[in-house]
C-alpha cells in the first residue's frame, strides 16, 4: 500500500467514524496539522515539483466561503504540500464570470480545480474544456455537471431528514396549516436533496424546512406559527435557535469537507492515487456522469449543542453570539 493511500484511509476513517459522534462531542475531532493530529504532510513534497491548484468559490455574501472554506482549504493544501501554488477565484454569484475564471485558471497552468459551482448545469462546458486539457476537477459542496473527477460534500438527504425530524419535534404548525418549504437556489443540485428527504422524515403538515438560515430569517418574518429549520447556518440563525424562534439548523463541519477537498486536490496535482476508500460511494450528476464521492455526515444544531459545535470549532465566539438581546437565552443554554 502506498503512502498516499494510507493517508487517504486515515482521512476516510475520520470522516466515516468520527463525524457520526460530532453531535455529542464535536470538540473531540482532531484539528488540522501540527500536534493536533490528522494526516502528516506529503513526504518530500518540495522535491516533486510544484502543484498548481485553483480554488473557485461561488460568492462572498454567505459567511462560510471567505471566513471558513477558503482559509481552511488553503491552509490544508499548504500543510500537505508546502510548495503547492494556490490561485483563488470568487465568481460573486455570476455563472458567466466563473466560466471565464475556469478558462483563466486552465490557461495559467492549473493541474486541479476545486470548484464550487455557481450554476451546476451551465458550468458543464467549462468543465469539459478543463478535462480535455488534462486538468482534474474536484466538485466541492455542489455536484457540477460534466466529467468531474471527484465530489466532496455533505450527505444532503440526511440534511433533509434532520430538518424534517426537528420540525416534527417542534410540534408542527400552530394552526394546522400546510408545510412551507423554502427552497435553495435552483442552480444548486444540493438544494433539491434535503427538500426531497424532509417529507419522508416528517409529517407533511408539521414540517417547515428552509434550505438555508438566511431563508429561514425571511420565513420567520412572514409566519411565526411555523417551526423553522435551516442549514448553512449563519450567526443570526444560531441566535434565533437560542431565542426559540428557529427550531434548529444543520451544522456542517466545514473543516472536514475542506480537509478532504485539499487532500484530493494535492493527490491529483502530484499524480497520486486518490484511493477507493476516500470515495466510498458514487453519485450521478445532472449530466449522467458517475462521480466518485465522499459524503460527510451533518449534525443537527440545537440550543443544547451550540457550545460543543460552532463555539468549540471556532466558527463563532460566545461574545459574537451572546449580544445584548441574547444574554438571557445564552445563560439558559449554558453559554455564559
Amino acid at each position: 500500500m502506498s503512502i498516499g493511500l494510507r493517508r487517504v484511509l486515515a482521512v476516510t476513517a475520520a470522516i466515516s467514524l468520527g463525524l457520526g459522534a460530532a453531535s455529542c462531542d464535536s470538540a473531540s475531532q482532531p484539528s488540522s496539522g501540527g500536534s493536533g493530529g490528522g494526516p502528516a504532510p506529503l513526504p518530500a513534497a518540495a522535491g516533486r515539483g510544484a502543484g498548481q491548484i485553483a480554488l473557485l468559490l461561488p460568492e462572498a455574501r454567505t459567511t462560510r466561503y471567505e471566513q471558513f472554506d477558503r482559509p481552511l482549504i488553503e491552509k490544508r493544501i499548504k500543510e500537505l504540500a508546502p510548495d503547492a501554488q494556490i490561485d483563488y477565484y470568487n465568481a460573486d454569484q455570476d455563472a458567466a464570470v466563473q466560466q471565464t475564471q475556469i478558462d483563466a485558471a486552465v490557461k495559467k497552468g492549473a493541474k486541479v480545480l476545486i470548484l464550487d459551482a455557481v450554476d451546476a448545469k451551465s458550468i458543464q462546458a467549462s468543465i469539459q474544456k478543463a478535462h480535455d486539457a488534462g486538468v482534474k476537477v474536484v466538485a466541492y459542496d455542489r455536484l457540477a455537471q460534466g466529467p468531474v473527477d471527484a465530489y466532496v460534500s455533505f450527505d444532503n438527504r440526511k440534511v433533509g431528514e434532520l430538518r424534517g425530524q426537528a420540525a416534527v419535534a417542534a410540534g408542527g404548525t400552530a394552526d394546522g396549516g400546510d408545510a412551507i418549504t423554502v427552497n435553495g437556489s435552483p442552480t444548486d443540485p444540493s438544494a433539491a436533496d434535503p427538500n426531497a428527504a424532509a417529507p419522508s422524515a416528517a409529517d407533511p403538515n408539521a414540517a417547515a424546512p428552509s434550505a438555508v438560515d438566511s431563508s429561514a430569517s425571511g420565513s420567520g418574518a412572514s409566519r411565526q406559527s411555523v417551526p423553522l429549520t435551516g442549514q448553512d447556518f449563519q450567526l443570526d440563525g444560531v441566535q434565533r435557535i437560542l431565542a426559540g424562534a428557529q427550531a434548529m439548523s444543520v451544522y456542517k463541519p466545514f473543516k472536514s469537507e475542506a480537509d478532504v477537498a485539499a487532500q484530493l486536490a494535492v493527490d491529483l496535482a502530484y499524480g497520486q492515487e486518490i484511493g477507493g476508500a476516500l470515495v466510498p460511494t458514487t453519485v450521478t450528476s445532472g449530466s449522467s456522469d458517475k462521480v466518485p464521492a465522499g459524503l460527510i455526515a451533518p449534525v443537527a444544531l440545537t440550543k443544547d449543542n451550540i457550545k460543543a459545535t460552532v463555539v468549540a470549532d471556532g466558527l463563532f465566539t460566545v461574545a459574537q453570539i451572546c449580544t445584548a438581546d441574547y444574554v438571557a437565552a445564552c445563560s439558559a443554554a449554558g453559554l455564559q
